[in-house]
């Protein structure tokens, strides 16, 4: 499912709106009441199906401006709260994602079907093989028993016609964590102790189901109350708002929706960079048998939920988004700083006791690209002298957004201190994979080893708050990485290892 993005559909139309509409109302002010008449704009027509639908937009509203959910059991006003939140400072309250229950289609969990294409084959190989005889025949068609199924597969992949099918759930089938399971009316229900809000589940749910919370409405009032807001943009940024929507008009376009200015992340990335190579080079394999890189919030946290025993092997340097936003909240303490970026788990990593006086906002580029909408940018109407181009990262630091950059980029940095450290690499992208790859390093394979760990497929690009497609913004983030001046992390024109952060 995540592949699709960049396809217009029915669900992404609609959280496009959703953003916007929020934004707006942040923009205008007055009587925050007139959000009961949003759904109605959003959703028109008079068919049946319109007032479900609407009653979801309305949770989707709420969400999308840090409210939660309203009980099915009573009545409230779809407002209720709206005003409390238009404050220019708030944190996320938890749950982050949510399910909107009355959205959820109840999909079955995982079963293997008996499709059309079933040619009732004289072999019946689909019940020889079945070691639970759970096939039978039934008009001359395969027919599984579910109540005897142990769901091995073996029938499908016996199937010489490719007639059984496995169906899944697809916000679960997503899940690496394992942390949707099933509540008492068959809906998704997440296990918010397991969960570590990287939004796979949102992006893979064909019903728009699931969502996560936004602070686009406290975003919007720290602006207009006047507090300088710089934004922090994350490097996977190239090419998500369309052609004309180069870096270099970046600036210019975020200075009309009220930032105070623009600054890549890819400056953080950097700093990563060198602080990992710093600790690998300091603690593999002298202290430690390998050291998993720490940019990634949702890897870490599996990491630590599932694998507790490997806590202190991962890196204790902090992520490229909290090192710009220390840089910045260094030279200039009464600014806020807003991170922009394609990942849901920033919000979570936000929320940290050790990051909240550090990073005040995060918004997804679903989210910004809502408060462009609603200001109207014409991306062609910037003109080349607004244009101000983003060149003080490496290149290799803009390649933390594609899976197996983060490693690179600490590698580069090795080799320039040390050009005979050899130093072996293991990544993998997608939660499911980690689990994999920390389980044989578990069992002792990767000894030596710096880990790469992504929770998105195709790393930062694929994250759950990004618009194109996964394939196109590697491209884009490649060339703008081959664009570069700078190529090695050490060559930035910051002087990085004087910075207050690395003393």
């Amino acid at each position: 499912m995540a592949e699709i993005r960049g396809i217009p559909t029915t669900v992404s139309s609609i959280r496009k709106r959703v953003f916007t509409e929020v934004a707006r109302l942040a923009y205008e002010g007055g009587d925050y009441s007139r959000i009961e008449e949003l759904p109605y704009q959003i959703v028109p027509g008079t068919a049946e199906h319109v007032f479900l639908e609407r009653a979801i937009v309305g949770e989707r509203l709420r969400l999308a401006m840090g409210l939660p959910l309203r009980p099915v059991t009573e009545h409230k006003p779809l407002s209720t709260g709206v005003v409390e939140s238009a404050i220019a400072e708030k944190y996320y309250d938890p749950p982050l994602v949510n399910i909107i229950p009355y959205a959820c289609n109840g999909c079955p969990t995982k079963r293997y079907k008996v499709s059309n294409g079933c040619q009732g084959c004289t072999g019946q190989y689909c019940a020889q093989v079945c070691p639970k005889n759970a096939i039978s025949w039934v008009d001359g068609k395969s027919f599984i028993d579910e109540s005897k199924c142990v769901r091995c597969g073996m029938c499908m992949n016996a199937c010489p016609y490719n007639a059984i099918i496995l169906q899944e759930r697809p916000c679960a089938k997503a899940c690496g964590m394992d942390a949707i399971g099933t509540d008492e009316n068959g809906r998704a229900k997440i296990d918010y102790d397991k969960c570590v809000g990287c939004g796979m589940c949102m992006v893979n749910c064909p019903f728009g189901a699931i969502a996560d919370k936004g602070q686009i409405f406290q975003l919007i009032h720290a602006i207009k109350e006047g507090t300088p807001v710089i934004a922090i943009i994350a490097p996977a940024f190239v090419g998500q708002f369309g052609p004309a929507a180069t870096p270099e008009r970046m600036t210019a376009a975020m200075k009309q929706l009220g930032f105070a200015d623009l600054v890549e992340v890819a400056i953080g990335a950097d700093m990563c960079a060198i602080e990992e190579a710093k600790d690998f080079l300091r603690e593999v394999p002298e202290h430690q048998p390998f050291m998993a890189t720490s940019c990634c919030p949702a890897w870490a946290a599996m990491a630590k939920k599932m694998f507790p025993e490997f806590k202190m092997y991962i890196s204790m340097a902090m992520s490229p988004m909290v090192l710009t936003a220390r840089m910045l909240k260094a030279q200039k303490p009464e600014a806020k700083i807003a991170f922009i970026g394609p990942c849901s788990a920033k919000k979570l990593e936000a929320s940290r006791r050790s990051v909240r006086s550090d990073v005040d906002f995060v918004l997804t580029y679903e989210e910004l690209q809502g408060m462009i909408e609603a200001k109207g940018i014409d991306w062609n109407a910037i003109t080349k002298e607004e244009e101000v181009p983003l060149n003080h990262a490496s290149g290799q630091a803009r390649l933390f957004a594609v899976g197996g950059g983060v490693a690179q980029s600490v590698i580069d940095v090795i080799k320039k201190w040390d050009p005979e450290r050899e130093v072996k690499v293991a990544n993998a992208m997608g939660l499911h994979e980690c689990r994999k790859l920390l389980m044989m390093a578990k069992g002792g394979k990767y000894n030596g080893y710096l880990l790469e760990g992504m929770c998105c497929p195709g790393g930062c690009v694929s994250g759950a708050g990004t618009i194109q497609p996964i394939k196109k913004s590697t491209v884009a983030v490649q060339q703008y990485r081959n664009a570069a001046d700078i190529k090695n992390p050490l060559d930035s024109e910051f002087d990085i290892m004087n910075l207050p952060l690395f003393k």
